[in-house]
């Protein structure tokens, strides 16, 4: 059963205004659109986005039933344009949930997941881009070895992404428990508790699906969006979703950089958001309940102007 991570804390953290009009950009199966529909009132709008077709199975279902909410199946990189397609000029809030979701990890199919036998694909929309198997039987050693080491902070990314090539060499790899296997033999130190190919199938997942490089297109495009007043919330579940995040909010709460000691007034270094409180994570009881919560960090800002 999916659990919506924080939930009550990101929409609180949204200040839903009732007439508001908000994003979801990361609609997995809904938890936090309803949970925003019950705040709005009959004037109020959502619009939420998604790459997965399965989320989009349950988002056309909700739109049926809710006229103030609509769909569409993109990334959240595409924020401008899909604003500007409708009919919006700006909106007072946006709250994004990063990373995979319970549904897709449990879906062997999907291929997310070590743990289950299944097609090894890992893409957030299986009709669109190269699958993660596509990927690793192309890829150069050393292009393999970049993304373990970049995405996924693997220390023995060389000595895994030697080990796949040579694996592929005596037959492709196609399954997610192929992998999982290769890694488990190729990496020297288990860490208790841990899955050796834990972070091997991480960075292939944010490397297939752009996932570090859409956050960046669409903190590009935030601010243009969002009105003076409006709520931009996140939460993410790897250190480096959340440095980009939390580097973009220092950026603009401090304002322009400027050499110390130049003779301007504090109103004049453009500063254009406010932190909201301080970084948030689950409380013991929300992680007992839902494992995955455990890694989250929610963080919230303001835009000033």
């Amino acid at each position: 059963m999916h659990e919506t991570v924080l939930l009550k804390e990101a929409v609180d953290a949204l200040a839903v205004r009732s007439d508001g009009v908000y994003i979801d950009g990361t609609f997995g199966r809904g938890g936090h659109s309803r949970e925003i529909l019950n705040r709005l009132g009959e004037g109020g709008r959502l619009l939420a986005i998604d790459k997965d077709p399965e989320a989009m199975i349950v988002g056309r279902g909700l739109k049926q039933q809710d006229s103030r909410f609509d769909i569409v199946q993109a990334s959240f990189a595409q924020l401008q344009d899909i604003v500007a397609e409708h009919g919006l000029e700006s909106v007072d809030g946006i709250l994004l949930d990063l990373g995979v979701s319970s549904p897709q990890l449990d879906q062997a199919e999907r291929g997310f997941s070590f743990l289950r036998e299944g097609a090894l694909d890992m893409r957030m929309n299986p009709e669109a881009g190269q699958s993660a198997a596509q990927w690793l039987a192309a890829a150069g050693e050393s292009d393999i070895a970049v993304v373990l080491k970049e995405y996924g902070e693997e220390r023995y990314a060389k000595r895994i992404a030697r080990a796949i090539v040579a694996a592929r060499l005596q037959c492709p790899i196609e399954t997610t428990t192929q992998l999982a296997g290769i890694v488990a033999e190729a990496h020297p130190a288990w860490e208790k508790g841990k899955h050796p190919a834990t972070k091997t199938f991480q960075a292939i997942r944010i490397f297939i699906n752009r996932e570090l490089e859409d956050l960046v297109v669409f903190l590009e495009q935030l601010l243009d969006v969002l009105v003076v007043g409006g709520r931009i919330v996140i939460i993410s579940f790897h250190s480096l979703e959340d440095r980009i995040v939390k580097r973009f909010i220092r950026k603009h709460v401090r304002g322009d950089e400027l050499p110390a000691n130049l003779p301007i007034l504090d109103s004049q270094l453009n500063r254009r958001l406010k932190q909201v409180a301080k970084a948030a994570r689950a409380g013991i009881e929300e992680v007992e309940k839902n494992i995955r919560s455990r890694s989250a960090i929610l963080r919230v800002a303001e835009k000033i102007a």
